[in-house]
Order: C-alpha cells, then structure tokens, then sequence
C-alpha cells in the first residue's frame, strides 16, 4: 500500500510542534516531533573530553560541554579519533575525541555517545569506528549479493560502509555518488577537528522532520506533503541537493476548511497512541504499561465471543494482538525491554505459530526488534532499541 509522509505544525500542551507523520492508507504508522525552537543532540558530533572512566561499568563519561556529560561503553570503543592524548595508551581523564551523541537522554539516563562516528546518506552510512561492510538485513539474498559485490569496490581500510534498505534498487552511480559525499564530508570535519577547541561542535544534525526524510523507506513512499510555506522551502531545499529524485513527491497542502493535521487526524491518532488501553477489532484489547525498566504489555479476551473452540478461539485473537503490538512498538517508539502476557495456550503448535507470526509482524519496524523467547510463565520477551524518547515522552 502506498505510503505519505505528513509534516506539519501543532500545538500541544501550550507548546508548538513541527510533526513528521507517516501514513499507510488511514494508518498512521510513526509520528515524531521536534519544539519549535529547541534544537535536540541526538546525532551532534562533538569533541568531547574524558571526565571519567568507570572501570567496573567498563565506561567513561565524556563532556561534550561544561558540565553535561554522557555515557559511553568502552565496548564500542574502535578506532576513536583524539583531538588529544594523554601517552597512555588507553582512554584516560582529561583525552579529547570525536564523538557522536548515539541515543538521547532517557528519563534519569544521560544521553550516549559513540567514537564510531556515523554519516547518514540516503543509501549508505558512513563509519569511522566499525570499518566493515555491512549490508540491511531486511534486503533480499540477490539484493545483498549485488550490493556487497558493488560496494566492495568503493571500500577503504579508513571507513566502514552501511547499505541501508533503501539502496535496494539503487544504481551504482547514484550509490557512488553518496559514497563520495560522505567521504568528502568525513574526511572535512576530522580534518578541521584538529584546529578546534574541546566542546566544539563538528556537525549539527538536521531538523528532525529532515532527518525524517532521509530514513524513510522510500519503497512505496508516494507523497511528502506539508502546509506551511516555510517546511515546504526547508524540504525542497533539502531534497533539491541530497534527494533531487524524490522532489517531484513534494506536495503543497492548501484548503481553508480543512487543516492537514484535521484531514489526517493525527492529533485524535496521537490521543489514541497516549492511551493506556487498545481495543482490537474482535473485541480483545491491549493494556500497555511502560516502567522505568520495561514495558509490559497485557492481552485480554474483553468482549471478543468465541465462535470455535476455545483453543482455536485463544490463538487468533493472540495473533490478532502481535499484529497490533508490532504496529504499536513503532507507533509509540517504545524501546528496551519489552514483556507481553498473551493469553495462554496449551498446544506448542499453536505457540509456535505465534511467535513466528510476532517475528514476521516486527520485521517491517526499521528499529532493529529482537524477539527473545517464551518463559514457562507463557511470557513473551522482545527488545526493541533504544535511539529515541518514546511517543509519550516526546510530548510531556
């Protein structure tokens, strides 16, 4: 089914939003928001400086300005670039390096950074620390094929090469040509780096809205459609230099009557994706719960009558359910540790049955999602990682 992306201004909470919301049909399938006027972290690349390092958490807190420090796991340490270094040889207090804030601050967590510095095209990404190809899982076997056989001519021992979902059909030129983009601008800003005091920032991610453009999955992507003549400038200048085949998708939403918000419903989508019940279409319904550690979803039979038997009755409104839970986990962005009490069934066909369904529903979510196993408790695990603050936190 065709999909639309929809980016345009609201106002919640007395506080007014630029929204980038992505429609299947009717279906609103992920919503994020940036306030106006507040420019979020999230992708900024700084040159730190080693506060500390927490031998027994096997990390260190980097200053990306006075006092405000974040997290980094020394497991992720390869290749970091310094700026300044003490002569030893390991990360020690007071070394200065590039680093790239990987995931926002978290309720009591501090944002996380990484020293494997990523540049994000259409296509690829570029990598400083990891210097492998790698290849987007959710693409065919004759796609990766073709893929690592055309980008293992681009490959440098310097940098690492991501093919992302959307270099699926890509040509080799056009694939070259973002390859070089990004080199030239790597190499520029490690470059400049040398010259710059501690606490500079090396590079300012892009408006959200965006960045929101250059990770959708443009397989299928129809539109990108706005209200408000300055977006529709800021994206036609965007999709002009980074994404000119794109630019014939951009739309100029324009009715008096009808608002582009109203005419989607995304603030009644939103309300909904708020709640703590959801209802199924059998009548069953979800309650989700998020907690400082995880999040527990629960199953419930609700009004939903049985037609069959029990048993039979049992697995369909469960694979109703893992439907609606990977279409949530997206919708919602929640992330971490994630808890599902289904309703419980006997048959190990039929719990096979689920989880393999659960795997193929959450395999459209372009966050990476890992479904664990069952307990004996009939509980199901899943994680979902963690980048971004989830829907609910977004608006608080």
């Amino acid at each position: 089914m065709e999909k639309k992306l929809i980016i345009t201004n609201m106002i919640k909470n007395q506080k007014e939003y630029v929204v980038s919301a992505l429609f299947q049909g009717n279906d609103m399938l992920e919503l994020s928001r940036e306030e106006k006027g507040i420019q979020g972290i999230l992708g900024n690349i700084y040159i730190g400086r080693v506060r500390d390092v927490v031998k027994n958490l096997n990390a260190a807190f980097i200053e990306i300005a006075p006092g405000f420090a974040c997290y980094l796991s020394l497991e992720d340490l390869e290749n970091p670039v310094y700026i300044k270094k003490t002569h030893s040889p390991k990360l020690v207090k007071g070394d200065e390096l590039l680093v790239q804030v990987a995931k926002e601050g978290i309720k009591t967590k501090p944002p996380q950074v990484s020293t494997n510095i990523n540049f994000h095209g259409k296509y690829l990404v570029l990598t400083t620390g990891n210097t492998r190809l790698g290849i987007s899982k959710k693409l065919k076997k004759e796609q990766q094929a073709r893929l690592k056989d055309l980008l293992t001519s681009f490959k440098e021992e310097r940098f690492g090469i991501i093919a992302r979902t959307n270099s699926a059909e890509a040509s080799k030129e056009a694939l070259w040509e973002e390859w070089r983009r990004l080199k030239e601008e790597a190499e520029t800003i490690m470059d400049k780096a040398k010259y710059r005091t501690c606490f500079s920032c090396m590079k300012q991610q892009k408006a959200g809205f965006l960045t929101a453009l250059q990770n959708v999955y443009v397989n299928g992507l129809k539109a990108i459609v706005t209200d408000d003549h300055f977006l529709f400038q800021q994206i036609s200048d965007f999709l002009q230099e980074y994404q000119p085949e794109d630019l014939q998708k951009l739309q100029f939403y324009e009715d008096s009557f009808l608002s582009l918000s109203k005419c989607y419903g995304i603030e009644d989508k939103l309300n909904r994706a708020m709640q703590e019940r959801v209802w199924l279409k059998s009548g069953a319904y979800l309650v989700i719960q998020p907690t400082e550690a995880l999040t527990v979803i629960d199953v419930n039979t609700g009004k939903s009558m049985a037609k069959t038997k029990v048993s039979e009755h049992y697995l369909k409104v469960n694979l109703e359910a893992a439907r609606e839970i990977a279409c949530q986990l997206r919708l919602r962005n929640l992330s971490g540790i994630i808890l599902i009490d289904f309703i419980d069934m006997e048959s190990n066909e039929d719990k096979k049955n689920l989880m393999d369904s659960l795997k193929q529903f959450t395999r459209t979510d372009p966050v990476p999602v890992q479904v664990i196993d069952m307990t004996k408790l009939n509980l199901v695990e899943l994680t979902r990682k963690k980048v971004r603050k989830s829907l609910g936190e977004q608006f608080t």
